[in-house]
C-alpha cells in the first residue's frame, strides 16, 4: 500500500509516524507535511485542500490510499472527489460533514436519538443574545460558532461583557450556539467506523485552555488513557455511542472513517458536547504511541466491515502530551523563531524510552528549524502510569527551545493529585 496523509499539524505527524511503523506499506507521503514528517515520509508541496492537486499527486506517485485525519480537506470535498476517481480514502464524505459543520443540526440529531446534550439556544442576532444574557444574569454559558471553527475555539464564562465581546466577532460570520456550562471531566472518545460496527481507541482527556481558567486554545495537552469506572464506560456506550451509530444509519449518514466525540462526564452521567468527523489534536498525539496494532490491519478490517471483531492491541502504559506554543498564542502568535538543534534520535523519534516529539508549526528553511505557527511541538511522555508519563513529558521539554516558547505546567496533575 502506498499512502498519502493530508495535513501539516502535530496530529498529522503522529498519524504519519503510526503509518511508518507498519509492515504493510511500501510508500509513505505527506502533503504538505512538516519538519517531523520529512524524516519518515516524502513531503509533497501541494495544497491538501485542493481536490485536483491531491488527485494529480496520487497519479504521479502511484498512491492508492489517502488518509485524511484533519478538517480542512474534508470540507473542500477531497474525499468524494478521490472516491469518484477510484482512489481509496479514509475520511468523512460530504453527506456527513454537517454533523460537525452545523452544531445546530448535530444538536437536533442528538435530540432525535435521545442523546444527552447541554441545553442550548441558537442566536443570529446580537440584540436577542444580549436580552437573553441579561435575563439569565450570573448564569454560566459556553459560546461557540454554529459552524466549524478552527481549534474548537469557544468562551466559557458567566460575565456578560466577556460573552458579548466574543459573540460579536462570531456573529459577524454566522450564527452562534449558546450552551449551558457543564461541570465535570472532559474526555475525548475516538472511534473507527465501518458499516457493521466500530472500534474504540484509547480514551483521552484534553486541556483546552492556555491555563486553568484562561483563554481557549486548540488544545494545550492531553492524557491517555483516562481512568474511567466500568459503570461510566458502559453509560458512555449505552447513552451516546450506540445511539449515535444507530442515528447515523437511520439518517443515511453512516460512513467508514473516524468519529471523535467530545464528552463531559458529569455527576448525572456522560453528556455529549460535540461531534468531530476527524481526529482531535492533541488527543491523537496522546493515543497513537499506545496502539500496537498495525494501522493497515485496522484499515483492512474497516474495508471488510469487521472492525467490531478486531482486537485492538494497546500498551498498558500511559501518555501525557503537552504542547509547546509560540509567544502570543492563541491571540497573535509570533512566528519565525529559530529552534535550537535537537539530537537526531529525538527529532526522528527513534530512541526507545524517550518522549515522542510530534511537530506542528515548525518548518526547515536553509537547514534551520523555524516556528511557523502557534502550536509548534507536542511532547509526549510515556510511562507506567499518568504520574510517570507526566514526569517523562516535562523532562523532554528542554530539548525544544526557542524564544518565547511556553507550555502549561499542570498537564495530567488532576489525575494523580489529592
Amino acid at each position: 500500500m502506498r499512502v498519502l496523509v493530508l495535513g501539516s499539524g502535530a496530529k498529522d505527524h503522529a498519524i504519519a509516524w503510526w503509518f511508518s511503523q507498519s509492515r504493510l506499506i511500501d510508500g509513505l507521503f505527506v502533503a504538505p507535511g512538516n519538519v517531523g514528517t520529512q524524516s519518515i515520509a516524502i513531503n509533497l508541496a501541494i495544497d491538501p485542500s485542493d481536490p485536483k492537486q491531491v488527485h494529480e499527486a496520487c497519479c504521479e506517485h502511484a498512491i492508492d490510499y489517502v488518509f485524511v485525519g484533519t478538517e480542512a480537506p474534508l470540507f473542500t470535498g477531497v474525499i468524494d472527489y478521490l472516491n469518484e476517481r477510484g482512489i481509496d480514502t479514509f475520511g468523512a464524505p460530504n453527506r456527513t460533514l454537517k454533523l460537525e459543520g452545523d452544531r445546530n443540526f448535530s444538536r437536533m440529531f442528538s435530540d432525535r436519538h435521545n442523546i444527552p446534550t447541554p441545553s442550548h439556544v441558537l442566536f443570529e442576532d446580537e440584540e436577542k443574545l444580549s436580552d437573553y444574557l441579561k435575563r439569565h444574569e450570573k448564569e454560566r454559558f459556553v459560546v461557540k460558532s454554529n459552524a466549524i471553527a478552527p481549534s474548537r475555539v469557544m468562551v466559557d464564562s458567566s460575565d456578560y461583557d466577556t460573552l458579548m465581546d466574543f459573540s460579536r466577532g462570531l456573529l459577524a460570520t454566522g450564527p452562534i450556539i449558546l450552551e449551558e456550562h457543564l461541570a465535570g471531566l472532559p474526555i475525548t472518545v475516538t472511534l473507527f467506523l465501518d458499516n457493521k460496527g466500530y472500534l474504540m481507541l484509547p480514551t483521552s482527556s484534553d486541556y483546552m485552555k492556555a491555563e486553568e481558567g484562561g483563554l481557549p486554545t486548540g488544545g494545550m495537552g492531553s492524557i491517555c488513557p483516562v481512568p474511567l469506572q466500568q459503570e461510566v464506560k458502559q453509560a458512555l456506550i449505552d447513552t451516546i455511542i450506540e445511539p449515535t451509530l444507530f442515528g447515523l444509519k437511520a439518517e443515511r449518514m453512516a460512513y467508514k472513517g473516524v468519529l471523535t466525540i467530545s464528552v463531559i462526564i458529569t455527576k448525572h452521567g456522560p453528556i455529549l458536547v460535540d461531534y468531530h468527523v476527524r481526529f482531535n489534536d492533541p488527543a491523537a498525539q496522546a493515543f497513537v504511541p499506545l496502539i500496537k496494532t498495525d494501522i493497515v490491519d485496522i484499515l483492512n478490517a474497516m474495508k471488510a466491515d469487521t472492525l467490531s471483531s478486531l482486537t485492538l492491541e494497546v500498551s498498558n502504559k500511559s501518555t501525557v502530551a503537552l504542547v509547546i506554543a509560540s509567544k502570543g498564542y492563541p491571540q497573535a502568535p509570533i512566528i519565525g523563531k529559530p529552534l535550537d538543534p535537537m539530537p537526531a534520535s529525538l527529532l526522528l523519534n527513534t530512541f526507545e524510552g524517550a518522549p515522542r516529539y510530534f511537530f506542528g508549526g515548525v518548518q526547515e528553511l536553509e537547514g534551520k528549524l523555524l516556528t511557523t505557527g502557534g502550536r509548534c511541538v507536542t511532547v509526549v511522555g510515556v510511562g507506567y502510569n499518568i504520574m510517570n508519563a507526566n514526569k517523562n513529558a516535562y523532562r523532554g521539554v528542554p530539548h525544544v527551545n526557542f524564544e518565547g516558547a511556553w507550555y502549561r505546567k499542570d498537564i495530567g496533575d488532576r489525575f494523580f493529585e489529592n
